[in-house]
């Protein structure tokens, strides 16, 4: 069987924006030091990318391996849209081949976009009726990007009503010091909150004077001013009180 790992290669090249690979570059934190360090970028739009993924569809896991190992960032990105892809169309046997492989190659899947559009629709739709307990080995990975897919591998939850394991993740990460992993559980609570805003105000009840200004901020974005405030008073021994004692009921 012929391999298009070539053409998949010649044709990104082909779209290959060097202006614009130099904006991404610094949006995605590719210096020295930073969590994307390495990270290369050809600048090409997911738009573009998706096209490309869609045209080939039906490249084989191996083939997918060795662009999602590549330090091109757009090689990795369009193995995961080929990846979703057939997750999406494959039976029983077929998605948790491609849950399996997912997990195996985490270590690729090493900047917040490949994290955030990958994980709800493999990882978190492979574990919707199954155990959960590996999100939770995430959660203590000293890897930034596996902790990223555990909480973002709720999303499918969430969107199913399945509130309980973003609650547990986020307390596992209320301490954590990354504004990537603090970001992206402020998200998550703020999903919750648009299903069920009353459960997502009884976690954060409990749990806002610990939580990271950052995480909190992103958890009340769509509370309404005079609320956000009185959440976002969270040094505020006396805010804390006045939260469990106030009229928000839940």
């Amino acid at each position: 069987m012929r391999s298009f790992l070539k053409d998949i290669e010649e044709d990104l090249e082909r779209l290959a924006h060097p202006e614009k690979a130099k904006i991404l570059s610094g949006f995605f934190k590719t210096g020295k030091g930073q969590y994307g360090e390495g990270d290369l970028f050809l600048g090409i739009s997911v738009p573009e990318q998706r096209k490309i993924a869609k045209i080939y569809s039906d490249l084989p896991l191996k083939d997918i391996r060795k662009l999602l190992s590549s330090k091109i960032h757009e090689y990795r990105l369009v193995a995961l849209l080929i990846l979703i892809r057939q997750y999406g169309k494959g039976n029983k046997r077929e998605k948790k081949e491609i849950a399996n492989f997912y997990l195996a190659n985490a270590r690729f899947i090493n900047n917040w976009d490949l994290v955030d559009l990958s994980a709800p629709h493999i990882m978190g739709d492979y574990l919707l009726d199954k155990d959960r307990a590996l999100l939770f080995k995430l959660v203590k990975s000293d890897n930034l990007w596996e902790k990223r897919i555990a909480i973002m591998a709720t999303f499918a939850f969430i969107r199913n009503n399945q509130f309980e394991d973003t609650f547990r993740i986020a307390k596992e990460f209320l301490h954590d010091k990354h504004d990537l992993i603090q970001k992206a559980v402020g998200w998550m609570l703020r999903e919750v909150g648009k299903r069920n805003q009353a459960k997502e105000e009884k976690f954060l009840k409990k749990y806002c004077g610990e939580m990271p200004r950052t995480m909190l901020r992103n958890a009340v974005e769509r509370f309404d001013e005079q609320k956000r405030r009185l959440y976002l008073k969270k040094e505020s021994r006396t805010s804390i009180r006045r939260l469990r004692k106030s009229s928000i009921s839940v």
